[in-house]
């Protein structure tokens, strides 16, 4: 096993709800009488990426104005991306939990590190500087945003991650929150666990080898919710690789 290839929202944190909330500071701020409370955003997260999401919102609730939204729609985005990217540097936003100590045990392993989202990079940018604040970043790869054709539930953003890694997909795991992401990365070859998250807590878990609540801590393990159960509630780098080794000799 060669690599861990991470989605960003709701897996390497729960940034879903600071995205409603600088999406409704993008609103108030441009003048425009929307809010999106919590339900609806869970619906909206139904598609995936911000700016797609917008598009979606515009012509599904404002359809007789959509023409000249259109139009607005970089202001809209760009305006929220500054707003999310000043909530997170507030300190409103840490990593899940397991997180920072799997990702420490890679590292130290030489396992390479990568992100796979449809996120943009200023928010990735963001939330590994306040998280990750001295020395380089932790990640080998980082494939985000608009860098492929197609968003999940496609799976050319972790296509795009594994060939900048330079892996094959049978050499790295994937972790996702939702069924778009699980999707995408099965679809690339990836085996996926999946972590479930605030605003995802509705999809199903279909094709995960292990669904869990979150990787989990010594101190604080995580639910087990199924598929493969991890010694003590906690995902570690070893019980990964005694996984791998086996799935391996089960292969050959």
């Amino acid at each position: 096993m060669r690599a861990l290839i991470f989605d960003v929202d709701g897996t390497l944190a729960e940034t879903e709800d600071l995205h409603r909330q600088a999406f409704n500071r993008a609103f108030g701020t441009l003048g425009l009488p929307w809010r999106w409370e919590p339900p609806l955003y869970a619906d909206l997260l139904e598609v995936m990426g911000g700016k797609e999401r917008l598009l979606h919102y515009i012509e599904t609730f404002h359809p007789d104005e959509a023409a000249a939204l259109r139009g607005r729609m970089p202001e809209i985005h760009d305006l929220k991306t500054r707003l999310y990217g000043d909530l997170v540097e507030s300190g409103a936003l840490g990593l899940r939990p397991g997180i920072a100590r799997l990702m420490a045990e890679a590292r130290a392993e030489g396992v390479k590190l990568a992100v796979a989202t449809t996120t943009s990079r200023p928010n990735v940018d963001r939330l590994i500087q306040v998280n990750f604040p001295e020395g380089e970043g932790p990640f080998d790869v980082i494939a985000s945003g608009d860098e492929a054709a197609r968003k999940k539930p496609a799976p050319d953003i972790f296509e795009l991650a594994l060939r900048r890694l330079g892996v094959a997909a049978s050499e790295a795991v994937a972790f996702e929150d939702s069924a778009a992401g699980i999707r995408s990365a099965l679809d690339a070859g990836l085996p996926v666990i999946a972590t479930r998250s605030r605003y995802t807590e509705r999809h199903r878990l279909d094709g995960a080898f292990s669904a869990v609540s979150d990787l989990g801590e010594p101190v604080s393990p995580h639910h087990h919710i199924g598929g493969l159960a991890w010694p003590g509630g906690v995902v570690t780098l070893t019980a990964l690789k005694e996984w791998h080794a086996r799935r391996e000799e089960a292969a050959a």
